[in-house]
Parts: C-alpha cells; structure tokens; sequence
C-alpha cells in the first residue's frame, strides 16, 4: 500500500486589507529607526567629520537585509511579510536618500578626501593619454571634494611623472577649491615606449590638518611620428 504524497505547500495569498496596514507600519518603523539614530548620534558625535560616514550608510545597510530576512522567515504570513518590506523599502527612502545626500555634504566639506578632475579644456574628465615621444599636452585640473566656503584659503600645487621623462608643469602654483587651473603634461624626447602615470596633488592647511586632494593620469608613450 503506497502512502499519501504530502500536499504541496501553496503560494500565500496576500490581501489588501491585511498587507497595506503592516506595510505601513514598517515603513514608518523604519523611518523611526532612521531619523531616531541620526538623533542620537548627533548628539554623541563631536566632530564633522568622524563618524558621519558610517552613520550615513549603517541604517540602510541595516534595514535592507534585515527586512529581507524577516520578510523571506515570514513570507507565508502576509502581516509579517508586509512588515518586513516595509522595513526594505525605508531602508531605500528615506534612509539610502538621506544617507547620500550626507555623503555628497561630506565631500563638499572635505571630510571625505579631496581629487582633482582632469581633462581636456572643455572636455570630460579622463583617466589615460596618449603622448609620442616629444610631444606635450594642455590640459585643466580642478579641484574637487572641497568648496571654497569651508576652504576659503589656497590649496599649494604639486605635480610629478613616474619617471624623469614624463614631466608636469603647473604654471599656477596656488588656486582655490573649484578653480580650473591650466597643466600641461610631456613625454621628454628620448622617453621610453611605455606606460608612465602622471600626478597632481594640492595641499592646504586648515585647523593645524594638512589636507590634500589628488589626480593621476596613466600615460601611455608611444613612438615619435617620422616625418
């Protein structure tokens, strides 16, 4: 005699009236969380800049998993499930909204490092050139991460070639944030057929800290045109 064949679990169905009340109950549990930790640590962080980006990006990373781990132990309950993406989509808005917008702040403020875009004037930014031997390139840096309001004074520029044979002029040697300054890269005659990198650094001083923004270019050296 063969026994019975277990009944195969069924998808729950899920109804209005029982997943939009929990649904938004753990949105609003989540929106609680995020602006309730914000509170606190404002109030225990005594610096601008320590800590902010942690607390930025710990309560979506929080929410998101955690509602989806709870939702997937407690999908064929339709309150509990509810709940639990209510939780996931409070870790997107407002908790990843407002932690992005903090983090843009940061950058702005300098507390997440500086860099310097480069490109050709006018142009987008790029990450590699090409240069014959001999032959040099204008191009512009800026200065990005920092704004001039919380870094009103000059940044000191620097820049180097990997190699004696890659050399960057700077015919400014001071600018401030967000200033566009002209650069200008070459490949001395007599450089080797190779990949070089060429750096640019400024440096400011702001409340006894050094900070420093910086830019690289891979540059690739390719051999003189014959003529």
């Amino acid at each position: 005699m063969t026994e019975p064949q277990p009944t195969p679990q069924e998808f729950p169905t899920y109804r209005v009236q029982e997943f939009l009340p929990s649904f938004l109950l753990g949105w609003g549990i989540g929106v609680l969380i995020t602006f309730g930790v914000r509170a606190l640590a404002d109030a225990l962080l005594t610096t601008p800049c320590e800590g902010r980006t942690v607390l930025a990006l710990i309560v979506p990373l929080l929410l998101g998993p955690g509602g989806l781990g709870f939702t997937a132990v407690n999908w064929r309950s339709a309150p509990r499930a509810a709940l639990g993406l209510g939780l996931v989509v409070a870790s997107l808005m407002p908790a990843l909204f407002v932690g992005a917008r903090d983090i843009s702040k940061l950058r702005g403020s300098g507390c997440a490092g500086g860099y310097i875009v480069i490109a050709p004037a006018g142009q987008e930014s790029i990450s590699s050139l090409t240069l014959r031997i001999g032959e040099s390139r204008e191009l512009t840096g800026r200065i990005g991460g920092f704004n001039e309001q919380n870094y009103p004074g000059e940044f000191k520029l620097s820049g180097q070639g990997s190699a004696t044979d890659i050399v960057v002029t700077l015919p400014k040697t001071a600018v401030r944030a967000g200033e566009v300054f002209p650069l200008t890269i070459t490949a001395q005659p007599g450089s080797g057929i190779n990949t070089y990198t060429a750096g640019v650094q400024a440096t400011t001083v702001k409340n006894g800290r050094t900070v420093s923004a910086d830019g690289a270019l891979e540059i690739n050296v390719r051999p003189a045109e014959v003529k």
